[in-house]
């Protein structure tokens, strides 16, 4: 496995392995890897003669300094966990060489990231469809890995890639979750330990509200409204947003047709974590 941090040399190695004739694999990462992560790496592995990944902590997609200084960040650890999942080739570029002195171009995605995430992280959006733009342009996947986790996200990037005409797929893999259901994230590690035992409340009251749903509950308000009540029954929980949506629009509904996604997003300390689930009659 081969660290690469500049984008000129790793957009000749690309050329070079679409010249070849290798398919290519990438998973964007921001770093602290976790078992999600491996998933998506495993699966690129699998799935591509080549498999890339990136490792940058995009700061376009922090609208909270804190945070972006909060957040974890250890190379020789991801390169370890990288290298044991197969990868063979991690690009690692620094903030100037993403964003030089003068850099004036960002990429925006209108209409999926006005609600929920886009609301409550005002520019988040535009960091990442900015930074998605950039790493696919260097590296030239054939295909891009994402969790599903972070759902608007995935929606966002498909956009993008169809807007622009990119010519990439995009594979959005199943969340990965904690014993107690709680969804992996590279944030959990911040969390105290009453926090960390709360937190689970997420994916419980999406749980729940699955389960409503198969029963035949088709009121999407009822559901919204039962999903925030167990969420602030937990003592510890600041709630941020209950949106029970289209799917693929993220509107949110008054009833629940075929399919639905419910999403959530709470603070559990100075911790923000986000949770999502299909919901299917």
């Amino acid at each position: 496995m081969e660290i690469v941090e500049r984008p000129a040399e790793m957009r000749r190695r690309a050329a070079e392995y679409r010249r070849r004739g290798q398919s290519i694999g990438l998973v964007p990462t921001m770093g602290a890897l976790h078992a999600g992560h491996v998933s998506l790496l495993r699966a690129c592995r699998a799935g591509n003669d080549i498999c890339a990944m990136t490792l940058f902590v995009n700061p376009a997609q922090f609208n909270r300094p804190e945070d972006l200084a909060r957040y974890p960040r250890d190379l020789e650890r991801d390169s370890r966990i990288a290298c044991e999942a197969g990868v063979d080739v991690i690009f690692a570029p620094g903030v100037e060489d993403m964003y030089p002195p003068g850099f004036a171009a960002y990429v925006t995605v209108e209409g999926l990231t006005a609600r929920w995430e886009g609301a409550a992280r005002p520019g988040h959006f535009r960091g990442v469809a900015t930074v998605c733009t950039k790493l696919f342009t260097i590296c030239r996947p054939h295909r891009a890995y994402f969790g599903q986790k972070d759902y608007q996200q995935s929606l966002v990037v498909k956009r993008l890639v169809a807007d622009l005409n990119l010519d990439l797929e995009i594979a959005v893999l199943p969340t990965v979750r904690e014993p107690d259901g709680l969804a992996l994230s590279s944030r959990n590690v911040l969390l105290g330990p009453e926090e960390r035992k709360q937190a689970g409340v997420l994916s419980r009251s999406l749980s729940h509200a699955q389960a409503a749903v198969r029963a035949g509950e088709r009121d999407a308000e009822k559901v919204r409204r039962a999903i925030e009540a167990e969420i602030c029954a937990a003592p510890l929980a600041a709630l941020e947003y209950v949106g029970v949506c289209d799917p693929e629009t993220l509107e949110p509904l008054e009833r629940i047709p075929e399919q639905a996604v419910a999403l959530v997003a709470a603070r559990f300390g100075t911790t923000r974590l986000i949770d999502n689930v299909m919901l299917e009659p």
